[in-house]
């Protein structure tokens, strides 16, 4: 008798192994493996950043709904045989990451909350004085992250339009990636960037910047503004004639 209630068993346990399944639903779809009927809820895929996807041997077909992807939106996300992609099939909106080339430069700055800053990805000089040559108060004085914008405002309502004669008007005109809200950084900006992705970066000097002094938009006095070298990451006082390095920056 024992083995007859095992064969059955077996029998049962075969037969509900490759029947369709309904959910909600007693007459499946003839086509599909498992048909869920529910005007009620959804289906509910693994959710995973993408750290712990890429730590999965994901077999094709796989499908994980991304947390922390798309700027951290998440993403419904399918493995296909060489590649994860979207279910459009575009490119994965992975999480950024400092480094990575983004919206005409490369990210040196991370908020936190989906945004941050850009370098441009060249010098926009190598030889440009901060002024444009008249000794004049500017008001630029931010020194912390995110102040840079505001800095190069200032100089520029000061010192007159944009000009390419002088840091704050060459960075605001550099148009890089067709974005136009470029600006010189504040100091703190300054010296994220040569942390981040230049001399003094565990990535090394990603940003490929030179090992000279770069101008900040941080205004000291009437005749003197902060800029920083990039050598060993020194910061001091330049006059505003000086001839130094600008890269532009700007914010996502």
């Amino acid at each position: 008798m024992k083995n007859i209630f095992t064969f059955l068993a077996a029998v049962l346990l075969t037969a509900t192994t490759f029947a369709q399944v309904g959910i909600n639903n007693e007459n499946p779809d003839a086509s599909a493996a498992l048909d869920i009927t529910s005007t009620t809820g959804g289906l509910l895929v693994p959710r995973m950043t993408a750290a712990q996807r890429d730590a999965i041997t994901a077999t094709q077909g796989l499908i994980i709904f991304c947390s922390d992807c798309a700027s951290g939106e998440g993403e419904l996300q399918i493995k296909l045989t060489s590649s994860w992609k979207n279910t459009i099939g575009g490119d994965v909106n992975d999480p950024l990451a400092i480094g990575d080339t983004y919206q005409g430069g490369i990210i040196f700055y991370l908020d936190g909350n989906g945004g941050g800053l850009i370098a441009a990805l060249a010098d926009q000089s190598s030889s440009i004085q901060w002024y444009n040559g008249s000794y004049v108060t500017t008001g630029a004085t931010g020194t912390a992250v995110g102040t840079g914008s505001a800095n190069t405002d200032a100089i520029i309502t000061v010192q007159g339009a944009t000009e390419t004669s002088y840091a704050a008007g060459l960075a605001r005109a550099y148009t890089g990636g067709g974005y136009t809200d470029w600006f010189l950084p504040s100091i703190d900006e300054l010296n994220l960037m040569y942390s981040n992705i230049g001399q003094g970066s565990s990535l090394g000097n990603i940003g490929n910047f030179s090992s000279h002094f770069y101008w900040s938009s941080t205004e000291i006095s009437i005749n003197s503004a902060l800029r920083q070298g990039f050598s060993i990451g020194a910061q001091g006082n330049g006059v505003k004639f000086y001839e130094d390095h600008v890269r532009a920056i700007r914010a996502f």
